[in-house]
């Protein structure tokens, strides 16, 4: 109870401690930082796929700012010959602004990420850019991209027809749970029902031979796709587990080991405060380094 206070209160927390404890989640702010991060992941037999921090981008010079932002990294991803691919969020580009100005500007990214034969996930967001999402990914997979996936959220009443809707395509799809904080009507709210329809459509996506990044850290779901990966035979090729970094590392240490392939979402940027607070109440005991950190300064 303690630790999920403190995580409500994680507004007022002064930044440099909320920074000191949310450092494992990021992994700087630099794409240099990125790079070193991603070199000691691979080192463990990890892929990764690198996020410029950023979302809901009000201007066009800062979508045009963010653009070349991930344009630069992936020419270091290519640079370094890192095994990892890019994730993009389509507000922090300018899905917010105009839909055809974040049709180009997602394009060049995609476009840039094909001439090096790597892979850019479209990152899903809250309701309101659900449907432009999916239409975005459809529009360039008509252009002829298919360097490029999406993500399906479990929360989500109307993910199963999403997926539906994807299969002709054979979509590559991150099926994880989602964080947005969505209206009951259109959003299932309690555990057991987010679970059990994250397993629903976990199922969906193997039966119809789509690609699956299986992203989640919880003990229950990871162990049920286990069992279906195994009692099924589905091949090593046809999925991946996906974690974000500093979270379960243990865990994904496990998956590997058990020759699982697991790829680590990892961020970096100037933008790093939302994305910490989110990940800090997304994980209430981690709150209670926060209040460690408050009377020790962050060391």
């Amino acid at each position: 109870m303690l630790n999920a206070l403190i995580a409500k209160l994680l507004p007022i927390v002064p930044k440099p401690i909320v920074k000191a404890v949310a450092s494992r989640y990021i992994a700087g702010e630099t794409i240099n930082d990125a790079v070193r991060k991603v070199q000691q992941l691979n080192a463990l037999g990890a892929r990764t796929t690198v996020d410029v921090l950023g979302e809901f981008v009000e201007s066009r010079s800062q979508s045009a700012e963010e653009t070349a932002m991930s344009l630069t990294t992936l020419d270091a991803i290519n640079a370094h010959g890192l095994k990892s691919g890019l994730s993009i969020k389509p507000t922090s580009l300018g899905l917010g602004i105009d839909t055809e100005f974040c049709y180009e500007n997602v394009r060049q990214v995609v476009e840039r990420a094909q001439s090096y034969g790597r892979f850019v996930r479209i990152d899903m967001e809250n309701s309101p850019y659900t449907t432009k999402t999916l239409d975005l990914y459809r529009r360039l997979r008509s252009d002829g991209f298919s360097n490029t996936g999406v993500v399906i959220q479990a929360y989500m009443r109307r993910s199963e027809d999403d997926i539906r809707s994807l299969v002709p395509l054979g979509a590559s799809v991150r099926l994880c749970k989602g964080i947005y904080i969505e209206s009951a009507e259109i959003a299932y709210k309690d555990r057991e029902e987010v679970r059990n329809n994250y397993k629903k459509l976990l199922h969906q996506l193997l039966d119809n031979g789509l690609y699956v990044g299986i992203a989640t850290h919880d003990d229950a779901l990871i162990d049920y796709a286990r069992q279906v990966l195994s009692a099924n035979g589905v091949a090593k090729d046809r999925y991946e587990f996906q974690m974000l970094l500093g979270v379960r590392d243990e865990k994904r240490d496990e998956l590997l080991r058990q020759g699982h392939k697991l790829r680590v979402y990892v961020p970096y940027g100037g933008d790093w405060y939302g994305y910490s607070v989110r990940r800090l109440k997304e994980n209430p005991q981690m709150a209670g380094h926060v209040l460690k950190a408050m009377f020790t300064g962050g060391k």
